[in-house]
C-alpha cells in the first residue's frame, strides 16, 4: 500500500474565522518569540521532526476521538457525556495546528508518511457499540490522555522558550479534561459491560501499557542537552514510570480493568 504524506491545510475564509472564534487563544500565543537562527542547526532539525510528529500524534488522537464519539452515540450513552466528548475533537485539531505551526516557525515540517486507514486501532465490528466505545475510551483516554497530562505539565514547567512553554501549557490544559473523561465513562459503563467484556478490556489495557513502555526504550539512547519542547531522556523516563503507575495503572486496577 502506498503511504500518504502527512500534510495539513486551512480552508480559510468564513470557516477559518468561525474556527478562530472557537479557539481565539491560538493567535494570542507569542509566535514571534521563537527564532530558529538562535539555535544550532542539528537542534532545530530535531525540533522540526519532534513537532511534526507531535502534530501527527494529535491528528491520530483526533481520529480516535471521532471514532469514540460515534460509538458513544450508537450506544445511546448519556447525552451530557456524549456532548462533552464531542468537544475533544476540536481540542485535538487545535493541538494539531499548534504543533504544526511550531514546526513551521522552525523552518517547516519534517517528512512523515503514514497509512490514513491506520490512524488508530479499530475495535472489532462484532462487538456492541458500548464495547467498541469502552475499548476506544480505555486506550485513548484512560491510558493515552491520562498519561499525557502530567508529562505535558512537567515539560511545560521545564521549558524556557516562551512560545514552546505556551503551546505545551495550552495543550496540557485541554488534556486535563480528556484524562478525567475515561474514568467518568467507566464509572458509568462498568455495570453495562459483562464479564467477558471486562476480561477483554483487561487484556487490551495490558497490551496498550506494554506498547507505551516499549516506546520508552529508544529514549534511553538519547542524550541530554538543549531542548525545544522535550524533557531530557533520564527525567522523562523517571516521570513516565511514576506517571504510568499512579495515574494509569492504579485507577485501572481500582476499576478491575487491569490485572
Amino acid at each position: 500500500m502506498e503511504l500518504a504524506l502527512f500534510e495539513l491545510s486551512m480552508l480559510g475564509g468564513a470557516f477559518e474565522q468561525r474556527y478562530r472564534k472557537l479557539r481565539p487563544d491560538i493567535e494570542r500565543l507569542p509566535w514571534r518569540s521563537l527564532d530558529p537562527k538562535r539555535y544550532p542547526r542539528p537542534l532545530v532539525d530535531r525540533a522540526r521532526r519532534f513537532w511534526t510528529m507531535a502534530a501527527f500524534q494529535e491528528h491520530k488522537t483526533s481520529a480516535a476521538c471521532a471514532a469514540t464519539l460515534e460509538a458513544l452515540i450508537a450506544a445511546r450513552a448519556p447525552v451530557d457525556l456524549v456532548a462533552v466528548a464531542s468537544g475533544f475533537i476540536l481540542d485535538e485539531m487545535a493541538h494539531v495546528e499548534l504543533c504544526a505551526r511550531v514546526a513551521g516557525v522552525l523552518g517547516g515540517a519534517a517528512t512523515v508518511k503514514h497509512d490514513p486507514d491506520a490512524l488508530y486501532s479499530r475495535p472489532a465490528r462484532s462487538q456492541s457499540p458500548l464495547e467498541r466505545a469502552a475499548e476506544l475510551v480505555l486506550t485513548t483516554f484512560c491510558v493515552g490522555e491520562a498519561f499525557s497530562v502530567p508529562m505535558q505539565r512537567a515539560t511545560a514547567k521545564a521549558a524556557s522558550q516562551p512560545l514552546i512553554k505556551a503551546v505545551i501549557q495550552r495543550i496540557a490544559k485541554d488534556e486535563a479534561a480528556h484524562g478525567r473523561f475515561g474514568w467518568v465513562f467507566f464509572d458509568w459503563a462498568s455495570e453495562e459491560l459483562d464479564a467477558a467484556a471486562h476480561e477483554r478490556l483487561r487484556k487490551i489495557a495490558a497490551r496498550t501499557i506494554a506498547a507505551f513502555e516499549k516506546s520508552w526504550e529508544a529514549l534511553s539512547e538519547q542524550g541530554g542537552g538543549e531542548s525545544l519542547g522535550w524533557l531530557p531522556a533520564d527525567a522523562y523516563l523517571r516521570l513516565a514510570r511514576r506517571t504510568m503507575d499512579e495515574v494509569v495503572i492504579a485507577p485501572l486496577r481500582a476499576r478491575s480493568l487491569l490485572d
